[in-house]
């Protein structure tokens, strides 16, 4: 399975509201360019909202993008390492359903864009909130690699006929109808994904100190109240 790229796409260091310089993309344009809707948290949610980043495949359209919900994540720190339960947040991630993708020179397709897709970018996108910062740079970054390659594994057991039993069923409701989610926890919070009720988008989610349980989603119609 293949999705947009096994690299960080989601960038949980913006500081919400800031500005783009004069001439500068601003955040919100790759959400504007997609072709689908993006989903986030219902209006029973009334905390900060704020934008992430969008993704684009091979030949330049967005595949998915990530709205922010509650507090700005912060980075784990071995001085302090109960930092990351003061945070609350939830962060919702948008794929595109891509049945037929082109590879990057051209040549070929790409396996289509699935659930999985979702689970591996909400798995990564929750990584890069709690790897642990003040680590030497190689052994940091030879921890993400092999973190982000459990999170990928994780994802891919979702396409088999026999799901892992990391993972567990959680219905809630989207667009206001009940929807199936595959659902794990850690302790650096937790992951959900599944698939939108028309099948054209699918739907990941990651979060710390907001209850997964208690969340419902929806089409998000304008995203002023993101910028």
């Amino acid at each position: 399975m293949e999705t947009t790229s096994r690299t960080g796409t989601t960038d949980l260091t913006r500081v919400p509201g800031a500005d783009a310089a004069p001439g500068e993309a601003r955040p919100v344009d790759g959400f504007l360019r997609a072709s689908f809707p993006f989903y986030g948290l219902d209006t029973a949610f009334a905390g900060p909202r704020w934008l992430l980043r969008t993704g684009s495949g091979a030949d330049g359209q967005i595949e998915h993008g990530s709205l922010g919900h509650g507090d700005t994540p912060s980075y784990l720190t071995e001085a302090s390492p109960s930092a990351t339960r003061e945070h609350r947040f939830a962060v919702v991630v948008t794929v595109a359903s891509r049945p037929v993708r082109r590879s990057a020179d051209g040549a070929g397709y790409l396996d289509a864009t699935s659930v999985s897709s979702a689970a591996w970018l909400a798995g990564s996108g929750l990584l890069s909130c709690t790897w642990p910062a003040r680590m030497e740079r190689g052994m940091r970054e030879d921890w993400l690699a092999q973190q982000t390659g459990v999170a990928w594994e994780l994802a891919d057991e979702l396409q088999g006929a026999h799901v892992s039993s990391d993972w567990s069923a959680l219905t809630l409701p989207v667009d206001g109808r009940p929807l199936p989610f595959h659902y794990r926890e850690s302790e650096y919070g937790w992951v959900l994904a599944g698939s939108t009720h028309d099948g054209q988008a699918h739907l990941g989610a990651y979060g710390r100190g907001l209850s997964a349980y208690g969340l419902a989603f929806s089409q998000i119609g304008d995203l002023a109240s993101y910028e």
